[in-house]
């Protein structure tokens, strides 16, 4: 259901300047047919997790070629492909890196076969207390200040600091985020400017302990940074165009190069005007706006915060290129890294055609020669045992039965998890929970109902040692679930309070005074992070899978990690902040090409 948009013009073949808002599948097949004229191809601009696309669907083809940037539809995508017992070709790229795997039902490993890496995550007391990479200061400007001025006015956040001093201003006692009746806009900006970046500022260095072994923060007020005390215009604030996504307060100031390093001052002006331009042009949008790495004036606003922040905190500000990128989790496509990658799928493609199993291969494009190779083929693997999806094993659930609704299993473990959209959930013959538009009324009411129960309260009890069986009819997906009941768990590590086993996801790690604090594990949400670019691995994080999957017939390759990238909205919790990738246009790279202790195909 893609469009075209300027930003996928440098990186493929087929899409022109002339064809941006238009069908990237209808124009690819016109773009094919004024060279292949007598060819049939049949574009469809829609969602491939649609019900039209369904098992039926899928058995009409030879073959499945995936070109998918998101972590869900691929997962729905194989699962249709094992249920269809069609062959599946998956591919991704990410910068100089590149990916072909085949998948053939019961004779290689599925897409899933494989846990996926976990998203990056911080804790939240480091990002809003002791920040030490500009990538937490990122996250402070994107997920929280943003959000608080013009996301959801009613979320908790962490920003609306009060003093507990009654010798206090009265200003520090009411919320500092509501904006003073007859206040201006400028008064308004520079009062959260001072709130954020000043007052917060104080009262986290009130805390002697934090700051034993650390360096102290600055606070930073408006007065102290901006000239005469107001940020200087040059007269072109507001411009004509009625268009939100070309309001820019660089443009307002005259400052075009993207790639600056603006100084405090400038950050400072950024800050303010890109405020003040919220406010004049886009109050309509305030309550439901979240950021978008294509919304420029969100990603001065972000950046600006950003560098404000890390001046503070003393970590070297960032340009507005390369803080557009670590917001947006952006590694910039290479168009040959695509074109490599799309012909190893055509190579794949015909060798599934022409049942040329003995030669299937996983190919890895990598960025440094190994061996004197740049493309590394490895043999395909047997399925992973293991596997709930394609060989059907049942997991384990640790769950307090007595405390948890059937709302939480539905909506944090089979659809959050197990990727299900229309599930069935049932305990031996009766049936808890489903999903569609032929319910009737009394059949939608009783599942209501159910969800808001306790799990040993349903009409079918659900305790310890019940094996609960999830269908997901549409995907012709069946799975069991072993229950096993826990009173306690550790709100920092499983936020959920429930832990799936039999099948896990990698966790990545953020280490925190000196503590390693990591997302759950198998209680993470699906989504992925990717480090921004090669050169900023530390910065970002790589996250790879638990195992490291050796490059098969070069034993003295080094093992190598490759990041992914999804298109995953990422749930956040209290205790967690997590980097997801907003990028639509990137496809995923997969992970390190072997596993230890795997069977190779004979």
């Amino acid at each position: 259901m893609d469009t075209i948009e300027v930003s996928n013009l440098n990186r493929q073949f087929l899409f022109r300047q002339s064809h941006v808002g238009q069908s990237k599948a209808k124009v690819a097949r016109e773009a094919v047919l004024k060279f292949r004229p007598h060819i049939k191809i049949t574009p469809y601009h829609a969602n491939v997790k649609d019900p039209d696309f369904n098992v039926d669907f899928f058995k009409q083809f030879n073959v499945v070629l995936n070109g998918l940037d998101n972590l869900d539809a691929r997962r729905h995508v194989n699962r249709l492909c094992l249920a269809a017992e069609v062959p599946l070709v998956e591919s991704g790229t990410t910068g100089f890196l590149g990916q072909v795997t085949v998948h053939v039902k019961g004779r290689t490993e599925c897409y899933e076969c494989q846990p996926k890496p976990a998203p990056k995550t911080y804790p939240v007391c480091t990002i809003t207390s002791t920040p030490s990479k500009f990538v937490h200061c990122i996250v402070w400007a994107k997920d929280l200040l943003f959000a608080k001025l013009f996301g959801d006015k009613n979320q908790e956040n962490d920003l609306n600091v009060h003093s507990t001093d009654a010798a206090s201003s009265s200003e520090q006692a009411e919320d500092a985020f509501e904006r003073r009746k007859d206040e201006d806009i400028e008064q308004y900006g520079r009062r959260i400017y001072d709130h954020v970046f000043g007052y917060n500022i104080e009262v986290a260095l009130s805390n002697e302990e934090t700051w034993k072994n650390r360096n102290r923060p600055r606070p930073v007020y408006s007065r102290d940074v901006m000239l005469n005390g107001l940020a200087q215009q040059n007269g072109n604030i507001f411009g004509a165009t009625d268009d939100p996504s070309s309001v820019s307060a660089m443009a307002s100031l005259g400052m075009k190069n993207p790639q600056d390093i603006w100084s405090l001052m400038e950050n400072s002006r950024i800050f303010l005007e890109a405020f003040k331009l919220f406010f004049v042009k886009r109050e309509k949008e305030f309550g439901n706006l979240t950021f978008d790495k294509d919304d420029q004036l969100a990603v001065e606003f972000v950046t600006a915060a950003a560098n404000i922040r890390a001046s503070s905190f003393g970590i070297p500000l960032h340009s507005l290129f390369e803080a557009k990128g670590i917001a947006g989790n952006i590694v910039h496509a290479v168009a040959t890294t695509n074109a490599i990658i799309a012909g190893l799928i055509v190579i794949e493609a015909i060798k599934v055609l022409q049942n040329d199993t003995n030669n299937y291969r996983m190919t890895y494009c990598l960025e440094h020669p190994t061996r004197k190779m740049l493309l590394m083929p490895v043999e395909p693997f047997e399925p992973n045992k293991s596997c709930y999806v394609c060989s059907e094993t049942p997991l384990t659930l640790e769950i307090n039965t007595h405390r948890a609704k059937l709302r939480d299993f539905a909506e944090k473990i089979v659809k959050a998890k197990l990727g299900m959209y229309f599930p069935l959930i049932m305990h031996g013959s009766a049936l808890l929970y489903e999903v569609g538009d032929d319910l009737d009324e009394d059949m939608v009411a009783n599942y209501a109902a159910n969800l808001e129960k306790v799990l040993c309260e349903l009409p079918s009890p659900i305790t310890s040692g019940t094996t609960i069986t999830v269908e997901d009819l549409k995907q012709e997906l069946t799975c069991n679930i072993n229950i096993k009941h826990r009173e306690e768990f550790d709100e920092e590590k499983e936020p959920d309070g429930m832990l799936l086993s039999g099948w896990t996801q990698s966790s990545s790690v953020e280490k925190d005074d000196n503590k390693s604090i990591d997302n759950g594990g198998s209680t993470s949400n699906a989504s992925q992070t990717v480090p921004v670019d090669s050169e900023k691995n530390d910065e970002m994080g790589s996250v790879s899978s638990g195992k490291k999957r050796k490059l098969s017939e070069v034993p003295d390759a080094a093992a190598q990690d490759f990041s992914s990238v999804a298109d995953s909205d990422g749930s956040r919790n209290h205790k967690k902040l997590e980097l997801v990738d907003d990028d639509d246009d990137l496809l995923m790279l997969d992970a390190d090409p072997g596993i230890n202790k795997k069977k190779r195909l004979q």
